[in-house]
């Protein structure tokens, strides 16, 4: 078997959420120092608390968009390591009927033997030439392993 090992992470979504962690911290820590005097017909003002509570809230929202940097696929002789944005999942070669990146999909995803499809959000359809290099790469492996199952009689 060969010792070649494909690791995909999309591209374009990661430079996108950096991005836009960025920007949000940099919109609530603005809007945090804004927060000053009195509120209303001055029943009360705003604290340091507030203001604390407001980069706060920043701090999560970005780390709510990093979650979308989070998918990864890595994938060797052995089977393919799916990590999604919410969820990881661990397969053999002997689950998965094949890799399918269907025209029009936002993402590949492997067709296993069960009937399911698991999604692959790393291998995404706006990183172009790069994904579709990234499914060959898998589909090279996949047909290897069947190869080898295939001439192996102690396989079967």
């Amino acid at each position: 078997m060969s010792d070649s090992v494909v690791t995909v992470r999309p591209r374009r979504i990661r430079l996108v959420c950096w991005v836009s962690a960025a920007a949000l911290l940099l919109v609530f820590g603005l809007v945090a120092t804004s927060l000053t005097g009195g509120v209303g017909n001055g029943y009360g003002t705003f604290q340091r608390g507030d203001q604390l509570a407001m980069i706060g809230l920043g701090v999560f929202g970005a780390l709510g968009i990093l979650l979308f940097t989070r998918p990864r696929v890595v994938a060797d002789a052995r089977g393919v390591q799916v990590r999604n944005v919410i969820g990881s999942h661990e397969l053999p070669w002997e689950v998965i009927r094949g890799v399918r990146f269907d025209r029009g999909a936002p993402w590949a995803s492997l067709e296993l033997y069960d009937d399911d499809l698991l999604p692959m959000v790393a291998l995404q359809a706006a990183d172009k030439e790069r994904a579709v290099e990234a499914v060959r790469a898998l589909r090279r492996l996949h047909q290897a392993h069947l190869a080898t199952v295939a001439g192996d009689p102690a396989a079967r």
